[in-house]
């Protein structure tokens, strides 16, 4: 296969045969912001130079997203990550699925060509398929990274921590009280 030069400017198809269609979400760690309100997503790319138009193709054209860039190094020969981060908000199944349908103009894959991977299992690109398996809420986020911490407490025989769940009642008088 030739090495293809990309330009600043991308054409229609000037992407084709240079992202893998498998994506991964919430594998990485954020580097704008805590995890639990971070979403990020890692595209692998077959050179830096795709990789650096990947990403300026990102920040241009969606405001939604908090940041994009390129791995500091390969992944694996040729191979580097595109990482993009969004907020996390009830929309982010959305706004991947748009990524992805928006992606056919550079690299002509159909939206039921991509795959995304999501802790070790592989799911489809589907809006309704994303809102049951990804955590879209910061605050969902932190009660099941201390429900997994009390797990690990409790294997090593380590009291476990209370974890409370905040009704609405509870907002309100945290609210009132400034908190």
């Amino acid at each position: 296969m030739t090495s293809k030069i990309l330009n600043e400017g991308l054409d229609y198809l000037d992407m084709v045969g240079q992202i893998d269609p498998k994506i991964s979400v919430d594998e990485y760690e954020a580097k704008n912001g805590k995890d639990s309100d971070i979403v990020t997503i890692a595209f692998t790319v077959n050179s830096e130079a795709a990789g650096n138009d990947l990403v300026d193709w990102f920040e241009r054209g969606y405001d939604w997203i908090v940041d994009a860039s390129l791995s500091e190094g390969e992944v694996s020969p040729g191979k580097s990550l595109v990482f993009v981060e969004l907020n996390r908000r009830s929309t982010v199944p959305l706004k991947i699925v748009e990524l992805l349908t928006d992606l056919k103009t550079l690299t002509d894959f159909d939206i039921a060509d991509w795959s995304i991977k999501l802790d070790s299992k592989t799911y489809k690109p589907e809006v309704d398929i994303l809102k049951q398996v990804l955590i879209t809420s910061p605050h969902d986020y932190r009660m099941d990274a201390e429900k997994e911490i009390n797990e690990m407490r409790q294997s090593a025989g380590i009291p476990t921590k209370d974890i409370y769940e905040q009704d609405a009642e509870i907002r309100a008088f945290k609210a009132m009280a400034g908190l």
